[in-house]
């Protein structure tokens, strides 16, 4: 039998301008049991790779307290903007960077064990640079680093630890080539 519990109520805990956090109590059967998720708007990030070196930014990141090389990145905060146009954006605002190709590499669910959040990894080719529009101040500091494929390829199962969009937009683009 397949285990589908039904929400028998919702409770709001806190509501952002990125995400809501809500307590969902379920029944299975005349059990009941309570679970605290986040409901997340989406985000996307792109990797840029122009045929040799892929673009990634340092960025300091508030949970960690620290910077981290990353793939430039965003949620989905723009009401009426699909996915591919919010990574147009972000490639332009975090790197300075226009894609004359975009496509989906694939989504993942970042966390499903509480979270709802599903991102959307794109590949930029055809870059051409623009001015960067950072928003906010963690943008405004962040630094554009290129790596080659092979220096980026390290980043991932490395001792220092890699976010999942990196890592996963990594290997992405490199089964792409070896296909």
């Amino acid at each position: 039998m397949a285990f589908e519990p039904r929400v028998v109520s919702t409770e709001q805990l806190a509501t952002s301008h990125v995400f809501d956090v809500e307590r969902l109590v379920y029944d299975d059967d005349g059990s009941t049991f309570t679970r605290e998720v986040v409901r997340h708007r989406g985000a996307v990030a792109v990797i840029a790779y122009d045929g040799r070196d892929v673009a990634l930014v340092r960025q300091w990141r508030a949970p960690l307290g620290r910077a981290i090389l990353e793939i430039p990145a965003g949620t989905c905060d723009v009401d009426g903007e699909d996915p591919e146009a919010t990574a147009h954006r972000e490639l332009e605002e975090e790197a300075g960077l226009r894609a004359g190709s975009l496509e989906p590499l694939g989504t993942y669910w970042n966390s499903p064990g509480w979270s709802d959040q599903a991102t959307v990894i794109f590949l930029a080719t055809q870059l051409t640079e623009v001015p960067r529009r950072p928003d906010g101040p963690e943008e405004q500091a962040l630094d554009v680093v290129w790596l080659s494929l092979g220096d980026a390829r390290a980043l991932v199962g490395n001792d220092e630890p890699c976010d999942a969009s990196t890592a996963i937009a990594i290997l992405a683009l490199l089964a792409r080539l070896d296909a």
